[in-house]
């Protein structure tokens, strides 16, 4: 089923239709520089936290959280906002360009540096800074291909919402216990102590309850994909479904 717009001047996604009324309307019609309002706090808030503040593998509480994560969800607003621009394969080849000539290089002189210096305190959290940092990239990137090629604005924001919980789960400390052979106490720990993400909610979690922590993220996650934002969006805007 398709959907039309009465007007059409709004059909074609023109100023001057009928483009309903109250906020999403509002944002609506401001679409086409939007995207730079979410933009400026994901850029200021990740030259923060990426060269500004030392690298920190631990979380303190739920608000150092909120803080780690918001430019990731800045961003992920941007993307969703993002106009669909005729040079999009030319902005994605850019993206590729950005990675193989700076972050993936930066990610090998990361572990040469704390190979070499591995002994000290806190050597590696720089690595750990930067693992977060591609995790962070690979996810966006994924979001940017998929705006720019043509999906709405409410289907990249929704799909970006799920990847961030799913980022935050602890899916990935849960494949690391069951994968990792090499423990400094010898054997698989019953517990994920450096997991501090989960920490600032649960306390230290035992494996199990890192496994609950994670299927509630996932399926949030799923709800996250299922919920009908654009047709909400829609409705907002004065869409109506076509018949026959």
């Amino acid at each position: 089923m398709t959907a039309t717009m009465p007007g059409a001047d709004a059909a074609a996604g023109r100023p001057g239709g009928d483009q309903g009324t109250g906020w999403v309307a509002a944002l609506y019609r401001a679409r086409g520089w939007l995207w730079v309002v979410p933009t400026v706090p994901a850029a200021v808030l990740a030259l923060l936290i990426m060269v500004v503040l030392p690298p920190d593998q631990t979380l303190d509480n739920v608000a150092e959280w909120a803080f780690k994560l918001s430019p990731f969800a800045f961003a992920v607003v941007a993307v969703a906002l993002l106009p669909k621009w005729r040079a999009a394969p030319g902005l994605l080849l850019l993206g590729v360009i950005g990675y193989m000539a700076y972050i993936d290089t930066e990610m090998v002189m990361r572990i040469q540096e704390f190979g070499r210096n591995a002994e000290q305190d806190g050597s590696f959290e720089p690595v750990y800074q930067f693992e977060l940092f591609i995790t962070t990239f690979i996810v966006l990137f994924m979001l940017l291909a998929y705006r720019l090629g043509g999906a709405r604005t409410a289907n990249v924001l929704k799909t970006g919402v799920a990847a961030i919980l799913v980022v935050v789960s602890g899916l990935n400390d849960l494949t690391f216990w069951a994968l990792n052979d090499v423990w400094a106490a010898g054997s698989r720990p019953s517990e994920l102590p450096w997991a501090s993400h989960i920490i600032v909610f649960t306390g230290v979690p035992s494996v199990a309850t890192a496994v609950v922590f994670m299927v509630v993220h996932v399926v949030l996650a799923a709800v996250v994909i299922a919920l009908p934002v654009g047709r909400w969006v829609d409705r907002a805007l004065g869409v109506e479904p076509a018949r026959g």
